[in-house]
This record gives C-alpha cells, sequence and structure tokens, in this order.
C-alpha cells in the first residue's frame, strides 16, 4: 500500500469515526459509508434517531455534509407488511399511486397524487413509517397529466439501483481524498461566448476540473453529422479538443438547466468514456430526458445520424445526482455547489460555487429571468460572496427594452381575437419547455376570465409541450406559491377546458373552424408547429405569432425579417420554395431571458457586489456593451470574453 493510499484511509476513517462518536449508543451503529457527495448512516435502532430531531441535523452541521440515517437490512420489516403499515398511517385521500421498496438503500418510495398527506404535519406521517416499518420514506408526486418522461425516469431508477449505489460509493470516495491546497483557479471558454448556443465552460483548480453545462447549437446539430450537414456544424459543439483534458480526467459535469444549448452535448461525453457524476436539479434531471431524446428522433427523421444513441442518454441519467435549491454539495473536495433559483425555466439555476476554504466563490447565472412571469420568482440576488459573476447576455443591447408585461399581454389577446374574428386561424410556435407553459397560463386567464376575450374557439396543445407541462405539475415546488397552491388543490391551469389535445392528422385540425394553435418548435426548424405551417401558410386570413427568440439562421427570423417566400420539405422530403401568405406578428414581453434593465438592476441588486464580471450568452455587440456598461455604471472590471479565451481567477 503507498503512503497516498494510506493518507487516504485516515481522512476517511477519520471522517467516519467523528460520526460514530455522534450517535447515541442506543441507536447500535453500524456503518458509516459513502453515498456521492453525501453520508449514510446505518443502525439497528433507526428510532433512537427519530426520536430527536436535533441529533441528525446536529451531524450534518458538524461535519459539513449531508447526513441519511438508515437501517441495518436485517432490521426491516417485509415489504409486504411495511405496506400494511404504510396503508393505514396514510390517509387515503392522499391517493397512493404506487408503493416501491429498494433493499439496496432500505428506501420505500411512496408515490401519491398529495404528497402532503402521505408526509402529513410536521413530517409525523414520515416518521411514524421510519419507526414503525424502519424503511426511510422518499416521497415522489404523481403528476395530474400524464407524463411517459417521469414514468421511464423513475423506473430506469429502481431499476438500476445496484448500478447506483456502486456509482454513488465510487464517487463519494473520490471526492473525499486528501489534497493540497490549490494556488489558482482558471476558467475557460468552450462555448456560448460572444454567442448564443453551445454553452460550455471549463472551471480548473490545480486538482479538479469541472464543466458547467455543455450544451449544443439547436440548429446545426439537428443535422447530426449525415452527408449533408452543413459548414456550420463546426459552430454547433463546444470545443473540447482544444483543452487537452482526457474525458475521463473530468470529475464533473454542472447542468443550469434543461435546454438543449446547455446540456444537449453531455451523453456525447458517455459516449466517449466520461463516467463521472452530472449534477443538476430534479425537473432538469426530467426535462433533460425529454429533450435529448426527441433530439435523437428528430435528427433521424431529417436523415442525420445522432451525435449519440437512446443508450448513452439512459447512462447520462444513471451518472446523475439531483439537488434542490439551497442544498450546499461537495462536487470535490475543495469545490462546494448551491443551486438558487434563476427564474428562467422549471428547475433553472444560478450557480454559487466556493472553491476552497474561502479561496475564491463564483456565481454562475446560466440563462435566467430578473423580472416577471406567471410562472417563477424572479433570480435570486443573494449570495454569501461573489469573485467573479458570469451572466448571460441574451437581451444586453442597449435597445433590447422588451415592453410592460400586462401590455405584451394585451397586444397578444387583441392580435389573437382578431385574427379568429377574421375566420383565420393563429399559431404560436413554442419551445417546449417553458414559453409553453407561461403562454398557457396568459391564455387561460384571459379567454377562461376576461369577459372580453371569452372566444368560443379551442385552443389546441400539440408535440411535446404536453410532456414538459406534466413535468411541471409535478414540481410545484419550483413554481411561484400562488400556482403551486392551485395545482396541489386540483385546480391546476394547465388542464383547464379551454386547452384541448391535438389528435389525430394535424390537416383536420387545420381543415376545421378558427382555433388558437400550441406547437413545439419555437424557431420553426422543426416540430408540429413547422407542420402547421406548412399547411397555414397559404392562409391569408391566419396569423403566426412569435413570442420568444428566434435565432439569426432560423426560419423564424426570416419570417419575422419579411421574407414572404420561404422553402419548405413537402411531403415527399423534397425543398420547394413556398409563398407565405398568413400575416406574421411579433409579441415581445414574453421572454425567459432578462432584458437590459433587468440584466443591469440584476447587477445593481447583487449583495454582495461582484469584484469581476464576464458576460456571455449573447451575440458578439450585446455582450460587449453590456460588460462596458456594467464597468461603467458599477466601477469594476467587466469584459465579455470569446470562445477559447482562458482566464486565471485567483
Amino acid at each position: 500500500m503507498t503512503e497516498n493510499q494510506n493518507d487516504n484511509e485516515v481522512k476517511e476513517n477519520d471522517i467516519l469515526e467523528r460520526i460514530k462518536e455522534y450517535i447515541p449508543a442506543d441507536a447500535d451503529f453500524i456503518k458509516a459509508v459513502y453515498e456521492g457527495p453525501d453520508i449514510a448512516v446505518y443502525v439497528g435502532n433507526i428510532s433512537a434517531l427519530y426520536a430527536d430531531d436535533r441529533i441528525i441535523k446536529n451531524i450534518s452541521a458538524a461535519i459539513k455534509k449531508k447526513l441519511i440515517v438508515r437501517s441495518d437490512s436485517s432490521k426491516l420489516l417485509t415489504p409486504e407488511k411495511a405496506t400494511e403499515i404504510i396503508r393505514q398511517i396514510v390517509p387515503p385521500e392522499a391517493t397512493i399511486n404506487d408503493i416501491k421498496f429498494v433493499p439496496e438503500f432500505s428506501e420505500v418510495y411512496i408515490e401519491a397524487f398529495k404528497p402532503g398527506l402521505v408526509i402529513g404535519k410536521g413530517g409525523s406521517n414520515l416518521k411514524r413509517i421510519v419507526m414503525e416499518t424502519k424503511w426511510a420514506p422518499k416521497i415522489l408526486r404523481t403528476p395530474p397529466m400524464n407524463s411517459d418522461v417521469i414514468k421511464g425516469v423513475r423506473q430506469m431508477m429502481f431499476r438500476e439501483t445496484d448500478f447506483r449505489k456502486k456509482f454513488l460509493t465510487s464517487i463519494g470516495k473520490k471526492i473525499n481524498q486528501p489534497i493540497m491546497k490549490s494556488e489558482w483557479v482558471k476558467v475557460t471558454s468552450l462555448g456560448g461566448f460572444k454567442e448564443v448556443g453551445r454553452s460550455c465552460m471549463l472551471l480548473e483548480t490545480t486538482h479538479s476540473k469541472i464543466l458547467i453545462d455543455c450544451g449544443v447549437s439547436p440548429e446545426p446539430s439537428l443535422r447530426g453529422s449525415s452527408a449533408n450537414a452543413s459548414k456550420d456544424e463546426n459552430r454547433a459543439f463546444p470545443y473540447l479538443d482544444s483543452i487537452n483534458v482526457p474525458i475521463n480526467e473530468i470529475d464533473a459535469v454542472i447542468i443550469t438547466h434543461g435546454h438543449m444549448d446547455h446540456m444537449g452535448f453531455i451523453p456525447y461525453l458517455f459516449r466517449y468514456g466520461y463516467e463521472g457524476p452530472v449534477y443538476c436539479t430534479p425537473p432538469t434531471r426530467d426535462l433533460c430526458a425529454l429533450l435529448l431524446f426527441d433530439y435523437i428522433k428528430l435528427v433521424q427523421k431529417n436523415a442525420g445520424t445522432p451525435l449519440y444513441e437512446e443508450k448513452d442518454v439512459r447512462k447520462m441519467l444513471m451518472h446523475t445526482i439531483t439537488r434542490d435549491y439551497g442544498e450546499v454539495t461537495n462536487v470535490t473536495d475543495e469545490i462546494k455547489l448551491t443551486y438558487h433559483n434563476a427564474g428562467h425555466i422549471l428547475g433553472s439555476s444560478i450557480l454559487h460555487l466556493h472553491i476552497g476554504e474561502g479561496m475564491y466563490n463564483i456565481v454562475h447565472t446560466g440563462d435566467m429571468k430578473y423580472g416577471f412571469t406567471k410562472l417563477f420568482d424572479p433570480a435570486d440576488t443573494r449570495y454569501p460572496r461573489i469573485d467573479a459573476l458570469f451572466m448571460e447576455s441574451t437581451y444586453g443591447g442597449p435597445n433590447d427594452i422588451t415592453p410592460n408585461r400586462q401590455d405584451a399581454e394585451m397586444a397578444m389577446m387583441n392580435s389573437i381575437k382578431e385574427t379568429i374574428s377574421n375566420k383565420g386561424k393563429v399559431l404560436i410556435p413554442l419551445f417546449a419547455v417553458g414559453r409553453s407553459q407561461e403562454l398557457m397560463l396568459v391564455l387561460e386567464s384571459y379567454m377562461a376570465n376576461h369577459p372580453n376575450f371569452k372566444m368560443d374557439v379551442p385552443v389546441y396543445l400539440d408535440g411535446m409541450l404536453l410532456e414538459a407541462s406534466a413535468i411541471h405539475t409535478a414540481y410545484p415546488e419550483y413554481l411561484k406559491a400562488s400556482l403551486e397552491r392551485m395545482i396541489l388543490s386540483n385546480r391546476s391551469p394547465f388542464e383547464s377546458e379551454i386547452f384541448e389535445i391535438a389528435k389525430g392528422e394535424r390537416s383536420e385540425i387545420v381543415d376545421k373552424g378558427p382555433a388558437v394553435i400550441l406547437a413545439s418548435g419555437g424557431m420553426l426548424n422543426g416540430g408540429a408547429a413547422l407542420e402547421y405551417f406548412k399547411e397555414l401558410s397559404s392562409d391569408p386570413r391566419s396569423k403566426l405569432i412569435f413570442v420568444g427568440y428566434n435565432s439569426s439562421s432560423s426560419m423564424g427570423r426570416r419570417l419575422q425579417s419579411g421574407a414572404s417566400e420561404v422553402v419548405l420539405p413537402d411531403a415527399d422530403g423534397k425543398l420547394v420554395a413556398t409563398k407565405v401568405e398568413m400575416k406574421v406578428h411579433t409579441v415581445e414581453g414574453f421572454s425567459g431571458h432578462s432584458d437590459r434593465r433587468q440584466l443591469m438592476n440584476f447587477v445593481s441588486d447583487l449583495r454582495p457586489y461582484p469584484k469581476k464580471v464576464f458576460t456571455m450568452h449573447g451575440e458578439e455587440s450585446k455582450c460587449e456593451d453590456l460588460a462596458r456598461s456594467i464597468g461603467n455604471k458599477f466601477r469594476i472590471e467587466a469584459r465579455a470574453p470569446m470562445n477559447l479565451d482562458s482566464s486565471r481567477l485567483k
């Protein structure tokens, strides 16, 4: 055994021995093991620990890690007997949908439509379940809307518990290896700097290598690696080949949120040797599954070859470790991660990274919204310390000022009402995650409750936005409190009677009377929205309404710019010139990104102020202008790095 191995074992045993000292004697301590970034303690008498809620909290505070307490397997009741007791404890109104036992972790997963009733007042029911069955309960919400993605992800996790246990154990040991103090901190821009798309940044210290996001630029990446892929393909993916770091030497990947331009390249890492952890919030994991599997189908539909296969996506999901907002988590022994609300989409996060013992602190916004939405609270602005701020600049230009939200809503509703009165149809192309749900809430609010807009027409929902909406209902705690209460009380606006799920052939909907159509495919580069556009483009009574971002090379941007003719594939896939007769209208004010004023207000409201600011995720001129304005107004160092720039921060 080498000297380093001896040192590793000493440190490991020191931590575990310290935990043993805190455990009451009557709890009958069995063992403590690393489990990813956490430590799991197995005891013979779990009731002794749950008798006083302060014991577990005090141990976690002392060791500065999340502590998971479990019964030794020999003490667990049989699943049959435990199920009987659980159903006696939980009131029938909770509507338990499923109970699954995971012996590898001594846990029982209880899935119910009303998780709050399973938990009980102050966690009283959970405490009884532990005391009487010895199984540690984990509560899952059954979404009121059907979700094949959630079912699939949950089944996969249950099916692969043996792999998960081994994986988490290996990661835990790696995180807790002793290291020397780092002498420097460096970041390298690998994508999404002075551009929108393929976001990726490498954070390095003397001992750690972490990727923050690893996405693709949606348009060229949708062509996969087919022979017809354009020369823009080299702009689709991060510059990972430039960093001279083997994929298997990356310690962790941290995802800010579940959009393809931030996570769409991660399965490729697993395809070519990455075996480490991926960190994200629980809803982000499910949204990643939704969009990544759909990406593979879209590329194949376009006669391309996807970058990776479904097995690579599943491998990524099996290596994912989820964390809620506010949980402090070691991703390496010297770097701690805390997620904060970003207000952009479901589960979107601003990262706070604490490096060393106070050596350096980074805040990375990912995509964020510091303004009003019906879905989320504005992005968080309170952090322990900010040495460097990396912030998005999508709408960072001096003229990027969005209209008042109420004015935007009225403009859209009046535009819809005008089209319906002319016997036309309204097509609103939307990104499946985020804008779809925001627009559903707006339409539900006006068409169901506002007397001037109670139009007797269906609002069709088509494409992935149905699954995405279902995932929103599974995680109401990530939504605004008012919306959370509505969902928990079975008054979900996503299930309003004004909405109708599109079924059958899309041509049947086109042939019917006036309607509003919400369809996924926000930039009209594919998806359900493009199929409807093909059918409706020649109808001068109908209207195409854009409410979100269109990239410079997208079909949506060309139409916004006034194109009267576009090239579309016919039924045989042949490209033909198509005249656009339908009206095209853009309504600003619904973006999930912050506009210029909101970005400046975000920096102004940050506490404490950052010492340095780096702008990213925006067109070149916007990144540069925002950095210049921040520097001038707040008298702090601010700049806009390019892709492939490296900056030593410490």
